[in-house]
């Protein structure tokens, strides 16, 4: 399954945009200045060594933690000027599939899918029943509604958080880590999810990944994030020909480059002596 690789469209207003960002904790700068565009109806992937800041990122668009300097911008308005009303109708035009799917462990699957339809609404069980069952059969799981998340493999879990992330057909949906953990089948039913999804119900879709390959199979822009700031981003096809050594070191997979295996340390001599 490949992807048609397209730029964003700069002539639509972007969904999401960070502009001039700096949010660290403590002393510790997690991201320093960085500006970033999501347009509408794209995948955009988010990509770099770990600790980079791409999860800080999505936390920022959820308006879970607010930026110290610069702005998060959500179809044109400032996240952190809203009071909590504004952000809760804010959020729940987005959606979140989170890290190894995070659901409710004490409710079925039908009930996964339904708790924020429960939540946000006040739709008839009745209706609420058939949306399930959409959402649902749109992941290929319809049948699976009265098991619990005990008895579901890791692959179908992450089908079920997509699910539940769709339920409330939002403008905007966030992936974190979607492929983590995944054997090769189940990562590529995901992607092909991802892809099919994001072009049929025409959201948006914000993915940070590690796995190359399948990210760059369905994203139409990549950025990566390294060191508090954007070192690169382009179409997938572009960043595979950089000569970046970053983003070289991330795509062939290299142990050491710009990214060092070697946390900084002192000198051997002051730590070991001249015992060695």
């Amino acid at each position: 399954m490949a992807a048609a690789i397209s730029t964003p469209d700069a002539s639509a207003p972007p969904l999401v945009e960070l502009r001039d960002v700096r949010f660290g904790y403590d002393d510790r700068r997690i991201l320093d200045g960085v500006s970033l565009v999501v347009p509408r109806g794209k995948i955009t992937a988010l990509m770099g060594a770990s600790g980079g800041g791409k999860t800080t990122v999505l936390r920022l668009i959820g308006a879970q933690v607010r930026p110290q300097e610069g702005q998060v911008l959500f179809d044109g308005r400032d996240l952190g000027t809203l009071d909590r009303s504004e952000l809760y109708a804010v959020r729940r035009r987005m959606g979140m599939l989170f890290q190894f799917g995070a659901l409710f462990t004490d409710l079925s699957v039908f009930e996964n899918v339904a708790f924020p339809l429960r939540e946000h609404t006040r739709l008839p069980e009745p209706l609420i029943r058939d949306l399930v069952l959409m959402k649902l059969n749109a992941v290929g799981l319809r049948g699976a509604r009265d098991l619990m998340p005990s008895q579901v493999s890791g692959g179908m879990a992450r089908r079920v958080a997509l699910a539940r992330a769709m339920a409330l057909d939002p403008d905007l949906i966030m992936y974190d880590e979607p492929f983590a953990g995944l054997d090769p089948i189940s990562m590529g039913v995901a992607a092909r999810l991802i892809r099919q999804l994001n072009e049929t119900l025409g959201v948006t879709s914000v993915v940070v990944s590690h796995d190359v390959d399948e990210t760059f199979l369905i994203a139409d822009h990549v950025v990566f994030l390294a060191e508090g700031r954007i070192a690169a981003q382009g179409t997938p096809a572009e960043m595979r020909a950089s000569t970046d050594p970053l983003v070289r070191q991330f795509v062939d997979a290299q142990a050491d480059g710009p990214v060092r295996f070697h946390y900084p340390a002192a000198e051997p001599a002051d730590d070991f002596g001249m015992r060695w």
